[in-house]
Formats: structure tokens, C-alpha cells, sequence
């Protein structure tokens, strides 16, 4: 298993999830409503939505809170994680159909938009295109897409810049300097970041249309694209 991916197998990990993602990515909650203003753009008032790494169910909440008449299909290979957002949707959770697996295991649609937040860095560039061009499948023509993950200039000099920077945010926000810096040894040796301009051609080769960058904060950055 990808070392990255090993917590969203552990109970205990998990039951702490929502603390990690608001101490690690500057405005986290911000991308979900930035998210949900991009999607509502386009999306009806009754529309349905694909999620990608719905495990945890936050931004399933802040979209479902945002917009009552969407319903959800969430997707994420992990199912400690998935039964984290049945609870964090709570009342909520009729609305949301939940499936562990990955974009193969999604129903086929069409969607009236998806997003993928937090999820596609742990995906390796050749299966990352394929599960992009799944997800295009997937929604109806000109549906939009969000995107936000880790994506980050990638030449040695400047990712060890970056890195850095992150490092230092991570233990303003109040993490042990320890546990930063053992994050960063384990994101440095597991994750697939990409640079902002792959990531861009990435989407551009999957078929979408339009890619918008809408954030960026330190390592992260977020894109809304078309289907």
C-alpha cells in the first residue's frame, strides 16, 4: 500500500482525520465553498454531483449544505474512510450514494459536474490521465470539474523551496516540528506531485476544456475545467 494511503486504513487515523487537512492546506474550508460556487455555476438546482475521494465526507457536507437539491455519488477505495462520511454527513447522508472503489467503480452518469479535492497527488501520471478521462466520461458536455491537490513547481532547487515553505506553514499552524518534518520525508518519498503546468496539460489531454486555475497556496492549487 502507498505509505500516504496506509492512515485512511487505520480506525484510530481516521476518527482524526479533519484535524489534519485544516492544519496542512492554507483555506481548506474556502476551497469547498469556492468549489461549490464553481460547480453551481452550470449545475441545476437538482443536480448530481460526482465526488472523487469523497472518504472523510467534508466537502460532501459543505456541497450538500451549500445546494439541497444535489444528490451525490461519492467515490474512495477506502471504507473506514467512506463510513467517516456517512457520520460526517449525518441527516444528510440520504442525499450522498457511497462507493468504495476508484472511477471504475462510479456509476456511469452523466453527472452535472464533479470535483476531486485532496485525492489526485496520490495518483501516479499515466493512471491519473486514465481516471481523468473517466471522470469526463462520466459528465455531461460542458458539466464542470474541480480539481484541487498538491502541485508545485517539481526542478530540485525549487521543490526543495517549496517543500520547505510547507514545512514551515505546517508548524505555524501548530504541528510539532517533528511530526512536519516526518510528513514531509513521507510525502517526498510517496506522493506524485506534479508541476502546476503538468497538472494543466493533464487535464487539457483527459478532454477538458477551458482549465482555470482558482487557487493556489503554497504547495496547492486548484483548477476548474469543462467537460
Amino acid at each position: 500500500m502507498n505509505t500516504l494511503l496506509q492512515p485512511f486504513a487505520d480506525p484510530e487515523a481516521v476518527a482524526k482525520y479533519a484535524q489534519g487537512p485544516r492544519r496542512i492546506v492554507p483555506g481548506f474550508e474556502a476551497i469547498h465553498r469556492m468549489a461549490a460556487v464553481l460547480l453551481a455555476e452550470r449545475a441545476a438546482g437538482d443536480a448530481r454531483i460526482l465526488v472523487l475521494g469523497a472518504g472523510g465526507g467534508l466537502e460532501l457536507k459543505a456541497f450538500a449544505e451549500a445546494h439541497p437539491g444535489w444528490r451525490f455519488d461519492g467515490v474512495d477505495p477506502s471504507a473506514e474512510m467512506l463510513g467517516l462520511a456517512a457520520q460526517t454527513l449525518g441527516g444528510l447522508a440520504h442525499r450522498a450514494a457511497l462507493h468504495q472503489g476508484y472511477i471504475d467503480d462510479a456509476p456511469e452518469g452523466p453527472f452535472d459536474g464533479g470535483a476531486c479535492l485532496l485525492t489526485l497527488h496520490f495518483i501516479a501520471p499515466d493512471e491519473r490521465l486514465r481516471t481523468l478521462r473517466e471522470v469526463r466520461r462520466r459528465l455531461k458536455p460542458g458539466a464542470p470539474f474541480v480539481a484541487a491537490h498538491c502541485s508545485f513547481p517539481q526542478d530540485p532547487e525549487a521543490r526543495e523551496r517549496w517543500r520547505e515553505w510547507e514545512e514551515a506553514y505546517i508548524v505555524a499552524s501548530g504541528a510539532p516540528p517533528e511530526d512536519a518534518r516526518k510528513r514531509r520525508e513521507a510525502v517526498d518519498k510517496a506522493l506524485h506531485a506534479l508541476s502546476p503546468e503538468e497538472d494543466e496539460d493533464i487535464l487539457r489531454r483527459a478532454g477538458f476544456a477551458d482549465v482555470t486555475l482558482f487557487y493556489a497556496a503554497f504547495t496547492w492549487r486548484g483548477w476548474v475545467a469543462y467537460a
